[in-house]
């Protein structure tokens, strides 16, 4: 065999191997939808965006059709800028339907970024010109819908239709920070696309806010604490949902973990009501509240990666157990259904923290 055969038969078994894999993507999609009792058109949704200090929050979502296998496609945040354009361009084409809806960054203000990614995410759906059948969420259930949803955790890196919906909403809000880049060029958003560098807040500092800021994220910049100029940049996994922060280094605990996630917490707003409520069922590690919604938190803890993510620990019958002990914790306190309430997980993993809120509906 000549060294042009072997690369020839090395580079087809790669392929084969990476449609292998966007397969499993699709089976494991269309699994979890038959075990949710769903049928029809699966519309896959995601969001870009929730983290940064400004621009808009994008969300996305796509109808792909049941026998299109599009080599490569993943979770944004683990495709290559390039790959991720030309995967673009390819849903766009060989989509069933798709939509992306960018909110801006005064509504964010306006209603906080939680409800600004909500409804984003509505209008998307609202906005595609085939209705489906069901919607796949990366780990949230979006209010006010009145199609099934099925939230998965870590769905952009499992589900196909997620991912090619965090495609389309990455790159669309990647393609307006460039743009954006050109009319304020001093606070570099082409390269970090809006996320809390180092630099960025630095830049904020120096010239003040641009018009695409979001003023309700720049309170302890703008105050000139030194904790927020040391902000990471875009997380590497979302959440990303989210946020991502710094733990202390050295060998940490359960406890130790629940510790960080409540100056975590505490440290971005949300006021705790309680720790380590329990019933005979079970026990909720963190109730608190923030902007009005009582949220109860589980803590899930690794000391490394390679053990795994938390997230995926919080399994269907844990969050059975949890939904119990909350409406223990209703009933003892009287709260009954007089404020809005959601479930979110803390994960502590070595070095970071990621908060997935709406990661799992009350069972």
């Amino acid at each position: 065999m000549t060294k042009a055969e072997a690369a020839r038969q090395k580079k087809e078994a790669r392929m084969q191997a990476e449609i292998e894999r966007v397969e499993q993507m699709r089976a494991f999609e269309a699994e979890i939808v038959r075990r949710a009792g769903g049928s029809g058109l699966i519309c896959g949704i995601d969001e870009a965006g929730r983290g940064p200090l400004a621009g808009p929050v994008a969300a996305a979502a796509v109808i792909l059709p049941e026998d299109l296998i599009l080599p490569y496609l993943n979770d944004s945040k683990k495709v290559t800028e390039k790959r991720r354009e030309a995967l673009f361009l390819k849903i766009k084409e060989k989509a069933l339907a798709w939509s992306v809806i960018m909110v801006p960054p005064e509504r964010i203000d306006e209603i906080n970024i939680l409800q600004a990614t909500y409804e984003a995410m509505r209008q998307a759906v609202s906005s595609l010109q085939v209705r489906p059948g069901v919607l796949v969420n990366d780990a949230v259930t979006i209010p006010g819908i009145d199609i099934l949803q099925v939230p998965v955790i870590k769905g952009d890196a499992k589900c196909i239709s997620v991912a090619a919906a965090s495609i389309l909403a990455k790159v669309t809000r990647d393609t307006y920070m460039k743009e954006m880049d050109a009319l304020y060029p001093q606070y570099g958003f082409a390269g970090h696309k809006g996320y809390g560098t180092r630099a960025h807040c630095q830049a904020i500092l120096d010239y003040g806010p641009s018009p695409i800021h979001r003023r309700s994220f720049l309170g302890k910049i703008l105050a000139g604490k030194e904790d927020a100029v040391n902000q990471p940049g875009e997380p590497g996994d979302k959440p990303d949902f989210l946020f991502s922060g710094r733990v202390p280094s050295g060998r940490e605990t359960g406890q130790r973990g629940e510790e960080t996630a409540v100056r975590f917490l505490s440290d971005r707003g949300v006021r705790i009501l309680e720790r380590n409520f329990r019933d005979r069922d079970g026990e909720i590690d963190i109730i608190g509240e923030e902007d009005g919604t009582l949220v109860f938190f589980e803590v899930k803890y690794r000391s490394s990666a390679r053990w795994g993510d938390p997230a995926e620990a919080v399994t269907p019958e844990k969050q059975r157990t949890i939904s119990r002990t909350a409406r223990y914790y209703l009933y003892k306190t009287g709260r009954g259904t007089e404020m809005p309430m959601r479930f979110d997980v803390v994960c502590v993993t070595g070095k970071e923290i990621r908060w997935i809120r709406d990661a799992f509906s009350c069972r």
